[in-house]
């Protein structure tokens, strides 16, 4: 909104040109949900505590977590709420990858909502039931992807899929660019769900893994770097960099109160609709592949799910992992819980500035 207003005025002083600038906006993007998560924090977790929306601990898991039990929960709300905020305030909404990136958020939010509503207020203590919840995900998928192929059928958006360290090699898949934006979208939205297991480790990966998206979105958007960087020019990108700019700092403002002992959690509200929202990224700045290596530590922590529930069954009860996800493997073999997320922190970094480093590779 301020976009539309403060804008057009350089016509008349030459100081509100800086606000036609997309990097100025995404700095003051980012400022501006840091600061609405830093100010609206300490009323929400009130008011979670108030109504007792805390969360629910279960004895099969790690005893240590037992002391978390009552902890705020559906903090992810605060997330949401900051990011689109500051969108709406610095964004131009003209931009059809902003509006897509903001639908993506509230959806996926809207089923973690529904999710933890079952768990904390209906207490059921696995929320959805897990094929109701999987069929969710793909049914918004799905919907998503096919207005990705409404916009590729127009020309705003390219079907054809970019492969990394490959310069020519960019096959058009038209319909069936569906089925990989939906394996894209519900596998990242249950990524982040699974390592938030931790206090602040879920949201520090997720910061990390937006800001390496805002500078791709940024190199992206530029025509020169594109060219030189042989990666797709998407010049929608640039207000998607305001967006992604405003994610980082939400999930900065987030951390100031998950981080270690946490005041609230994000709960699936917030895990779902992050996941979610990385992986729509990825797919409109025609970096899907990147996200793989962006993300590593949260695929990482859901390879260690399937590989446990596949030897589980296939050996009858044998595990390879003390505990899947990974984290909690780590856990029990005696890490602290804050030297767990720091480490995972770094190998987070590492990924991120890895799959920066790509580029160039190119």
């Amino acid at each position: 909104m301020l976009y539309y207003f403060l804008v057009p005025l350089r016509e008349h002083f030459f100081f509100f040109n800086v606000f036609s600038y997309f990097t100025v906006r995404t700095a003051l993007a980012g400022i501006t949900a840091f600061l609405l998560c830093l100010i609206l924090g300490p009323w929400l977790i009130r008011m979670l505590k108030k109504y007792q929306l805390g969360e629910e601990i279960y004895a099969n898991g790690p005893k240590s977590h037992l002391e978390k039990k009552g902890t705020p929960s559906m903090g992810g709300i605060l997330i949401i709420g900051a990011t689109i905020i500051a969108s709406l305030l610095w964004g131009n909404l003209g931009n059809s990858y902003v509006r897509l990136a903001m639908a993506t958020m509230v959806l996926f939010g809207l089923l973690g909502f529904w999710d933890d509503f079952l768990k904390i207020i209906k207490k059921k203590p696995r929320g959805l039931i897990i094929r109701h919840k999987l069929s969710s995900q793909i049914i918004l998928a799905a919907i998503i992807g096919l207005y990705f192929i409404f916009l590729g059928l127009t020309g705003e958006f390219s079907l054809q899929l970019q492969f990394p360290f490959f310069k020519t090699w960019v096959p058009y898949l038209g319909w069936f660019y569906l089925s990989w934006i939906m394996l894209i979208l519900v596998g990242s939205s249950n990524s982040v769900n699974l390592a938030d297991g931790l206090d602040g480790l879920a949201i520090g990966l997720t910061l990390i893994s937006a800001g390496a998206f805002t500078a791709l979105c940024y190199v992206t958007s530029r025509v020169d770097l594109a060219e030189y960087l042989n990666i797709t020019y998407v010049p929608q990108a640039a207000e998607l960099t305001v967006f992604v700019g405003g994610m980082a700092g939400a999930c900065l403002g987030f951390l100031w109160y998950n981080s270690h002992p946490a005041q609230i959690f994000m709960g699936d509200v917030g895990a779902l609709s992050l996941g979610a929202t990385i992986g729509v990224i990825s797919i409109m700045i025609k970096q899907e592949f990147l996200l793989f290596m962006v993300a590593g530590v949260f695929v990482l922590e859901a390879l260690s799910v399937l590989i446990q529930v596949s030897y589980f069954r296939m050996t009858g009860g044998k595990r390879v992992f003390k505990m899947a996800p990974l984290h909690h493997h780590f856990e029990l073999i005696g890490w602290s819980e804050e030297k767990i997320v720091i480490r995972f922190w770094i190998v987070g970094v590492i990924f991120a500035l890895f799959s920066l480093a790509t580029l160039k590779l190119r």
